[in-house]
């Protein structure tokens, strides 16, 4: 019997709803030895149901296994910070996904939870693709979805932080026009796409993934300008509070949210979500030196989406990445407006999300520096890009 284990679980949805898995490995915590592996396809739920169905697979597994204390490990920060009890749980489908947690994490003497990024997870990211790749879009036979019954799945939950003190969030009222002609129900969370302003790299039309690389003046010009334009957009601030400002970890990009914070009140937040593909080998490379480096990864890359760099990721990976940032962004804000600041690979991503579109988008949608894309997500699954590329304030 080990009685310290570690658990990494996983949870996916194709279209969120759609075809979803889990995935769960319990490990030892001293040796690192696999003990036990779970993956189960769940038929069409959320993200977050088949997140917090990995989570209990482990749990189960890990008492199955006499365990008695528990490290788990998770890329959610949605289920982590939940089930630690720093954010509040009052989506009707969450609450009892979280309440059977804590049954099973009762009979532990001791259960710790960790976000860990993606790429520490893909033991346990690898069984719920797998898991995802069997779904039918049917419940699969065995255990069924752990969703209230009756009830339908939404993108996301929608638990908050505990506020330390009462305070009036920015609201914004839906585009009833819109929603008369898409059917879209409820108040869609707005997300404000921001891509970064000029750096060295830009300029000389190198890959720029994890290089940390700093604006430009004509960069930090762009950011000033995109920043004024923000500010001057109605609904960005309410009641003298700007609405959330959240970017990507890298100085091009927290620069340019900074702009933007400056210019509205506000302050910024990072999330690693939000941050650029890592082209690995071709970091810092053109488009002809990497073509010329490795001419047929480079062009299977180009038309297979699964397929990475080398010593990189590839845009599949990123589709996941990106899907979990944006479910963590609905579960804490939805309904209201939000500014990202980001990148070309994860913007282009969300806006794929919302077109419901295929990954060649990738490939032939273009994104200038600075520029401002806006895309909105409704509760019942619906989506709208409302706007692309936009550059008019560097005029």
């Amino acid at each position: 019997m080990t009685s310290h284990v570690v658990i990494e679980a996983d949870g996916g949805s194709r279209g969120n709803p759609g075809p979803a898995g889990y995935g769960a490995v319990v490990k030892d915590a001293a040796t690192d030895e696999v003990l036990a592996e779970r993956k189960e396809s769940l038929g069409v739920v959320t993200n977050n149901v088949a997140e917090y169905n990995g989570l209990i697979a482990g749990l189960a597994a890990a008492a199955e296994l006499g365990a008695s204390t528990v490290d788990v490990r998770m890329d959610s920060k949605l289920v982590v910070e939940q089930m630690s009890g720093r954010w509040k749980i009052k989506h009707p489908d969450m609450q009892p996904l979280a309440e059977r947690a804590k049954e099973l994490a009762a009979g532990f003497s001791r259960v710790e939870y960790e976000w860990i990024p993606r790429a520490q997870n893909s033991h346990a990211d690898r069984l719920a693709n797998e898991a995802m790749d069997a779904a039918t879009g049917k419940p699969a036979a065995g255990k069924p979805a752990l969703e209230p019954s009756g009830a339908s799945p939404r993108a996301g939950g929608s638990a908050t932080r505990t506020p330390e003190k009462p305070r009036k969030l920015p609201t914004r009222r839906p585009d009833r026009a819109a929603v008369a002609w898409t059917g879209a129900k409820g108040t869609p969370t707005r997300l404000l796409l921001l891509r970064h302003g000029q750096t060295e790299m830009s300029a000389l039309r190198r890959y720029s993934g994890r290089g940390d690389v700093p604006l430009t003046e004509l960069g930090r010009s762009q950011a000033a300008a995109a920043a004024k334009r923000l500010a001057a957009t109605e609904g960005l601030v309410v009641d003298g509070e700007a609405v959330p400002i959240i970017s990507s970890p890298l100085t091009r990009t927290k620069q340019t949210a900074q702009a933007v914070a400056d210019a509205l009140g506000g302050r910024v937040e990072t999330h690693p979500g939000l941050i650029e593909t890592d082209f690995g080998d071709w970091e810092g490379l053109t488009f002809a030196e990497a073509a010329e480096r490795d001419p047929e990864l480079h062009g299977s890359w180009l038309g297979d989406s699964s397929v990475p760099p080398p010593g990189g990721e590839s845009f599949d990976v990123v589709h996941r990445r990106v899907r979990k940032a944006r479910d963590e962004f609905i579960a804490e804000h939805g309904g209201r407006t939000l500014v990202l600041v980001s990148h070309v690979t994860p913007i282009k991503t969300l806006l794929r999300m919302g077109l419901d579109a295929g990954p060649q988008l990738l490939f032939r949608l273009h994104l200038d520096l600075a520029s401002l894309s806006i895309v909105e997500f409704y509760p019942d699954g619906n989506a709208s890009v409302r706007l692309v590329n936009d550059t008019s304030h560097l005029a």
